[in-house]
Order: C-alpha cells, then structure tokens, then sequence
C-alpha cells in the first residue's frame, strides 16, 4: 500500500515512514493468526488502496515528544482496523457493490459474511488497543465504536427524511466520520506523552479535519466522476441520505425542488439529475467548499500550540491536501 502513495501524500507521511511501516507489517500479520478462510478477506481489504490518513495522523500526533515507540503504531494499527470494520459494514447496509472502484465485501462474499468479518475487524481492533495498556485511551475508543454505530443509524433513520437541518448533519457526519479522527489525534497525542493542553490540540485537529474530510466526499458524490471515485456520483441522494449540498439546495430552493419530488417519486431519475444540474450550476458547490475552508483553517489554527517540528508541518499541510480532493 504505501508503494502506491502519490508524491504529495508521500511527502506529508515522510515523517514517519517508518512507523507507518510498522503498522502495515502488524496489519499483514493478521494472516499468520487467522484462520485460513479468512485470508482471502484479509488480502481484498488491507490492499484496497486507502491512504491509511487516520493511521498516519495517529502517528504523526505522537511525534512532538520523546515516546515509548511501540504504542503509538499499535493504535494506529487499530485505527484502521476499525476504519476497515465500518467501510464493511457501511457498504453491506448501502447495498453497494463497489469501493474505490473494486468489489466491495458483501457483493462478493454475500451480507452474512460481510457482517461476521466487520465484526472480526472491530473485535480485532479493540485487542490492539488493549495491548497499549491505556485506560484512557481503551476508553476513547469504546467511545467512538458507539459514535460509529450512532452515526451509521440516525443515518438509516432518517433515510428520505426530508426534515433535516445542517445541525444535524453535522451531529451525524461527526458521529460517522469525524469521530474516527479526533481519536487518532487525541490517542495518539496521549501515547505519545504529551500535556493536557496539547492532547486536546490534537483532539480539535482530528475533530475539524474530520468534518471536512467528510464534507468533501459528500461535495464529490454531487461533482465528481464516477470513474475515480469507484461508484457513481449522486448515490447519496438515490439511497435517500441528505448531505450538505443537498440540504443547501433545499434551503435556497423550497418551492420547486427536486429532492422533494424524488423523495415523493423513487422511481424517476430525472429528479436526481436536476438536483445534480442545480446544485452545480448556482453558488452552492462553492458555499460548500468555503464550509470546508473553515474547518480546515480550524484545523490549522489548533496547533499553534503545538512544538514547531516536522510531524506540525506534515499536519499543518494535510487540511490542504484533504480539501484540494474536492477540486
């Protein structure tokens, strides 16, 4: 995986190359431990081309202070385990055959087994973070397990619900996504040895950019090509989820929408390719990324605090990079 890192990505993981090393070495000795039939699953999602970003912003976030070493790569490990665990789960409620462009999990193994394996990566991951032998940092974890799996069902709840504010899709993308990264900054921070003041930096950090991790890919589901983003674009809104350029556009457009008339009529494409048409032919792609601006800045803006040192620079670069997908 790390073979494949673009050259920017690769330049912001530089810092610590080698720990992230580590974590794919600990990832890829899940197959030494597991039972035979599971290696199968363990190939088709630890190489599945993600960037690692949570791993990478749990060890960067320990790399201020001196440190015992080991700690901060096993819960990076963990991390992504449990980032694996809910992309599995997520896809096996979505009915979605494709990730990032390759057979998801339940369209090839079926739901049954893409439940039970989601499961063994979440027990998997908990273990890990176990072996850190951090009450703390046990705990936090724990937490976001159940923010995830909030997250994933005010999700459900709400599928076609017409009556959702920003506020609460804000409540909901934090849940589901952002919560996965202010744990990898506020863990990391904490194994890493730092103060009071500097864990919850890291805690804001992970929190924003967290946010506008997700902000993004919801902007791309409405603008971006289908070929690079692995499934095709607008799927949110046939599957019923309100997202923030959606909620923008029934805002601004109340009387003649036509994500009131799909949600009336599943049945007729036509509604989702003018609400696709609107949103990118007014300000709202725009108002959107400026949303995405500011919590970057926010981002940014919590480590002033923070010791001047290679893992602050690859961090103050890492909002940049994460909006500049939406582009």
């Amino acid at each position: 995986m790390l073979q494949g890192l673009d050259e920017r990505t690769a330049s912001i993981y530089a810092p610590i190359r080698p720990q992230l090393s580590l974590v794919e070495e600990r990832l890829g000795s899940l197959r030494d431990t597991t039972p035979d039939y599971l290696e199968p699953l363990l190939d088709h999602v630890l190489d599945s081309g993600g960037k690692r970003i949570r791993s990478a912003i749990t060890l960067l976030a320990a790399d201020f202070y001196p440190h015992e070493p080991d700690n901060p790569v096993i819960m990076a490990a963990a991390v992504e385990l449990l980032h694996l665990a809910t992309l599995i789960h997520d896809d096996t409620v979505d009915d979605s055959d494709l990730r990032r462009g390759r057979p998801t999990v339940s369209s090839l193994w079926g739901k049954h087994v893409a439940v039970l394996f989601g499961d063994f990566l979440f027990a998997t991951s908990a273990t890990f973070v176990c072996d850190t032998n951090n009450v703390r940092v046990i705990r936090r974890f724990s937490e976001t397990i159940m923010e995830l799996a909030t997250g994933e069902m005010a999700e459900y709840f709400n599928i076609f619900n017409l009556e959702q504010a920003q506020e609460r899709y804000h409540d909901r993308i934090y849940r589901k996504t952002a919560s996965l990264f202010r744990t990898a900054g506020e863990t990391g921070s904490i194994l890493g040895g730092a103060a009071e003041p500097q864990i919850q930096a890291m805690c804001d950090y992970g929190y924003n950019i967290g946010m506008a991790f997700q902000m993004v890919d919801d902007l791309l589901d409405v603008q971006g090509d289908s070929t690079k983003l692995g499934k095709p674009v607008g799927t949110d809104l046939l599957q019923g989820i309100l997202t923030l350029p959606t909620i923008m556009l029934m805002e601004r457009f109340p009387d003649d929408n036509p994500v009131k008339a799909l949600f009336n009529d599943r049945t007729e494409d036509g509604h989702v390719r003018r609400a696709l048409d609107m949103i990118n032919n007014s300000g709202i792609v725009k108002d959107c990324y400026q949303i995405i601006r500011e919590f970057c800045d926010k981002a940014t803006q919590s480590l002033d605090i923070m010791p001047d040192c290679d893992a602050r620079r690859s961090l103050l670069a890492l909002p940049e990079y994460i909006r500049d997908r939406s582009r």
